[in-house]
């Protein structure tokens, strides 16, 4: 059989045959059908811990749709004075360091000590699709199946440190719905970790041994943000290289300026699979906030979180009512063609544009 034929039968369709539509009509029916709840009622499912209402009510706050603004942001108000009894703990590390079987091994052991867990876990996103992986739940299938966790992946969307932009409202809302433990998985190590420290009591940075130049890669303000350094995976062969990373983090940790907190961080060594140093890591975490506690540190802390994120919410307002005002839209791309052509400077021609905006809003 020639090229040519194969190519043919191989897209070759019967006459008068039929395909399913590929829109699920159904699905689509029910989504139009769905009861659009109000504020009241998000906020009473939420703290009688009714999970479809708070991850409904979730996405209502990831949402970028100026209708959902207003009753995202009410929902938040309501919730507010019932949130802040929790530990906040950002996880992060390298690809394949094995973030999710070590917060599922943490989260079972947690729970069975009678705590509930809220696990914000942020998958990685497409630049240009936008679209997220959502892995999670299948990584986590043990933790997930237990009625005192909630796992809630979301997009980065390239957001700053690959956290989700909302997840700190969404941090107030698990609290709220009884959550004591909120766990902040980020997609990994990078340049902007700020983010994930600055929504999280304690930063804990997972390492893996074995894999070259342990301290390569590893920048020196993601150590100075890191309240304990676990190396992950230490069993069998690789115990002891774990043994060696853990001693060669311990002599850099001991290079860095003290913390403000005055908390000394520490280096562990775990494996999620044989489920050891789990305990010891939790130790460290509950050492970590009695202590600071102690010197009021803590409250401190989270007072300026407060700040910072009203600060970076002003920030990222003024830049979406900007570049979304009708009249800078259409001069936009004017003044992107003079840059472009060498015809004006790229300060003159922002300072144009931020005219035209703030000419709308006169002293």
């Amino acid at each position: 059989m020639t090229d040519d034929l194969k190519r043919k039968k191989a897209i070759y369709v019967s006459k008068g045959k039929t395909f399913p539509s590929p829109v699920n009509k159904s699905a689509l029916l029910q989504l139009k059908k769905r009861k659009k709840y109000e504020v009241n009622e998000y906020f009473e499912g939420i703290i009688n811990n009714d999970r479809n209402l708070l991850s409904r009510a979730i996405t209502l706050i990831e949402s970028s749709l100026p209708d959902h603004f207003q009753s995202a942001r009410d929902i938040v108000e309501r919730c507010l004075p019932y949130s802040g009894n929790s530990v906040r703990i950002g996880i992060t590390g390298i690809p394949g360091v094995g973030k999710s079987s070590f917060i599922e091994a943490l989260g079972t052991k947690l729970i069975s000590e009678g705590h509930k867990i809220a696990v914000l876990a942020i998958d990685p996103s497409s630049e240009k699709s936008k679209g997220s992986i959502m892995g999670d739940k299948t990584r986590m299938e043990n933790l997930s199946g237990l009625p005192d966790a909630y796992i809630r992946p979301s997009p980065s969307a390239g957001t700053l440190g690959g956290v989700a932009r909302k997840t700190r409202e969404t941090i107030i809302l698990c609290e709220a719905a009884g959550f004591d433990i909120i766990i902040v998985e980020t997609v990994g190590v990078g340049q902007s970790e700020t983010a994930v420290h600055s929504m999280v009591d304690f930063f804990l940075l997972l390492m893996l041994a074995g894999a070259g130049d342990e301290l390569q890669g590893i920048k020196r303000g993601i150590m100075e943000m890191a309240d304990l350094v676990a190396i992950t995976k230490a069993d069998g062969a690789n115990s002891k290289k774990a043994e060696l990373a853990g001693s060669q983090y311990t002599s850099a940790l001991q290079l860095l300026p003290p913390t403000e907190s005055g908390w000394i961080p520490k280096v562990t060594i775990c494996s999620s699979t044989r489920n050891t140093g789990i305990d010891q890591i939790w130790d460290s975490i509950k050492s970590y906030r009695n202590f600071t506690t102690g010197n009021g540190y803590f409250t401190r802390k989270r007072s300026e979180q407060s700040l910072y994120w009203m600060y970076e919410t002003i920030e990222h307002n003024l830049k979406e009512s900007f570049f979304h005002d009708p009249d800078v839209r259409n001069l936009l791309s004017q003044y992107k063609q003079k840059v472009l052509n060498g015809n004006t400077s790229s300060f003159a021609a922002a300072k144009a544009l931020l005219e035209k905006y703030f000419a709308k809003y006169p002293d």
